[in-house]
């Protein structure tokens, strides 16, 4: 990888540490690539991306970042798990090391939070922005259908009542 590469990949991973919700990080050692792949499929369906880089050009990277935190962590076979989502990429990464040991989460960041193992697992433990925006569109609409069933209950009233005059006046 020559300089012009490694410049360009530092960019991104800036970019990435920026604009992250949540980045996960974790030892992957021992993984096949079947495995990473399965890792990497879960993630994008969750919205999120997998990504190994060089632990000196990620630690390069961090410097200024709102989660430069977690450079302390960037040692040996490190994948960073990243999402705009607060929690997808917790959630996935959560779940996924639950089925496969080889991936040990060792930490990571929410904004400027750090956090450790425990906090990554509390973190994907809340619900997801779709998960929040189901229960309030249910909570705002449930009183919304209550009046409707409201308003619409005389009418369905005074129509029965008047079917049944018919019926007894046939």
């Amino acid at each position: 990888m020559d300089r012009a590469q490694k410049e360009k990949l530092v960019e991104e991973l800036g970019q990435i540490f920026e604009s992250s919700g949540v980045v996960v990080v974790a030892h992957y050692e021992g993984m096949t690539v079947a495995e990473m792949q399965d890792l990497r499929g879960r993630m994008r369906d969750a919205g999120g991306s997998v990504r190994v880089a060089k632990n000196k050009l990620a630690k390069i990277a961090l410097d200024g970042k709102p989660c430069e935190s977690i450079a302390d962590y960037l040692t040996g076979m490190t994948v960073l798990s990243y999402s705009e989502d607060p929690v997808a990429a917790a959630k996935v990464v959560q779940t996924y090391a639950k089925e496969n040991d080889k991936l040990v989460i060792l930490g990571g960041a929410m904004g400027e939070n750090a956090l450790d193992p425990a906090g990554v697992k509390a973190v994907s433990e809340m619900p997801s922005r779709e998960e929040l925006i189901a229960s309030i569109v249910g909570c705002i609409g449930a009183p919304a259908a209550n009046i409707a069933g409201a308003i619409g209950a005389p009418a369905s009233n005074v129509a029965s009542i008047l079917s049944t005059i018919e019926e007894k006046a046939a």
